[in-house]
Formats: structure tokens, C-alpha cells, sequence
């Protein structure tokens, strides 16, 4: 039997065809289904491609960001998404988070509050699916010096060595650090070992008189959302 070919974007009607729309009328003219498309490149042999393209959207709330937190394999549980659509997506996807992150962060890097420091480190954790924790290094002006992540787990939680945060500290002659780890269910409430965990954190510091500014727990709402929770601000520190 002749296997049914995929249907291409060149399927579509002339007036739902977003590539040649993006290129007469620019990109910023085009849906998200629509852009998601020209990615897709081909529909199955059920479906032209925006079609598919939007059932994804449909499938994911029409959220980018609950989109872009789906592994490959979730991506590919839409019928007509194979291996090679879903990559595509989670490259795209993935690189409009970094891009979010560059243009979130302060030109200095100067870390005056909880925002600054969201803005800083959110790039690195938001949206990610396992648990990574995160030590930002600051000098005499608060401004960074280095970045390190310092162990990354399962969904629920991941081991920290604080010797290895104060080390990287001495390494770079920072006179304060700043923590972060991320919650991928999206509960901002810090658990007890995230409380116990800040507390030994701060008390080590004393020993060597590095200071800790701040904890973040950060959310998995994107980072327009300022999706965290700030130790300082709740007074924990």
C-alpha cells in the first residue's frame, strides 16, 4: 500500500498560507499557530499543517509558555507530531527563553532587590523541569561577578553542597551571594529543607563574612510573570 504523503504548507488555501503571509505583511502579522506552522513545515496525512498546528496550541491551553515546559516526548503525544516537529519546537521554544532572558536582565547587573535578582537568574531557571539550584556571586557594589549552578535533581528536589557555593565565593572574591533554585510544579511556598537549607547557608557565610542577600524560589509561569518568592521579602533572612 502507497503510504498518503504529509500535507505541506503549500496544501493550505492560498489565504491561510503563513510563510508568504509573513513575508508580504511581516512576522509580527502572524498568530502563534500561524508561526508555530512555518516550523511544523508539513501537516500528516490527516491534517494540513495549520490544522495540526493549531490542535498543538489547543492542546497546550494556547499557552506558549505551558507549551515550552512539555518535554519532547509530551510534544509528541499530539497524533501527527513526529520525533522531528517536536525537536523543532523545543529548539524554538527554547531559544525564545533565552532571548526573553537577555532582555530581562539590567545592562550593570547591579542586584538591589529581588527583582533585579529574578532578572538575573530567571533565564536559567524558569520553565525548566527538574530542580536546579543556582548561587549568583556579587561584590562590594552588589554587582555580579560569576554565575554557577551548583546541582541540578529530580522534580521534587536536588542536593546542594554549601561548600562548593563558598568556595566559587573565595574563588571570585565575592563579598555576597545570592541563591535560587526553581520549583517545577509551580508551588512557590519555600518546603522545611528549603528553610533549613537557607538558614545553613547564612550561618556559613557568617564564618567567612560573605553575606546572603536573597533566595529566590522560582516559578515555572515564564518570566514575564515574576513567577518567584523572595526569602528577604518575607523577612526569612
Amino acid at each position: 500500500m502507497q503510504e498518503t504523503p504529509h500535507l505541506r504548507m503549500n496544501d493550505c488555501p492560498d489565504d491561510d498560507k503563513p510563510r508568504e503571509k509573513m513575508l508580504q505583511h511581516g512576522k509580527k502579522t502572524l498568530s502563534n499557530a500561524e508561526l508555530l506552522a512555518i516550523l511544523l513545515r508539513s501537516g500528516s496525512a490527516e491534517k494540513n499543517v495549520m490544522t495540526l498546528a493549531q490542535e498543538l496550541m489547543n492542546n497546550h491551553g494556547n499557552s506558549l509558555t505551558n507549551m515550552s515546559l512539555r518535554t519532547v516526548p509530551e510534544l509528541m503525544k499530539t497524533k501527527g507530531v513526529g520525533l522531528a516537529k517536536a525537536t523543532s519546537i523545543a529548539a524554538a521554544l527554547e531559544l525564545g527563553r533565552r532571548l526573553a532572558g537577555e532582555n530581562q536582565r539590567p545592562h550593570n547587573d547591579r542586584i538591589k532587590n529581588s527583582t533585579d535578582l529574578y532578572n538575573v537568574i530567571a533565564e536559567k531557571l524558569s520553565g525548566q523541569p527538574t530542580e536546579e539550584f543556582w548561587v549568583v556571586y556579587l561584590n562590594t557594589a552588589h554587582r555580579v561577578v560569576g554565575m554557577q549552578r551548583i546541582s541540578a535533581g529530580g522534580i521534587t528536589q536536588t542536593a546542594v553542597d554549601i561548600r562548593l557555593i563558598y568556595k566559587g565565593a573565595l574563588d571570585r572574591n565575592a563579598i555576597a551571594v545570592a541563591v535560587a533554585h526553581n520549583h517545577p510544579s509551580g508551588n512557590l511556598k519555600p518546603s522545611r529543607e528549603d528553610i533549613v537549607l537557607t538558614k545553613k547557608i547564612a550561618e556559613a557565610g557568617k564564618v567567612l563574612d560573605i553575606e546572603l542577600v536573597d533566595h529566590l524560589i522560582v516559578g515555572n509561569g515564564g518570566l514575564e510573570t515574576r513567577d518567584y518568592y523572595s526569602f528577604c521579602d518575607e523577612g526569612m533572612l
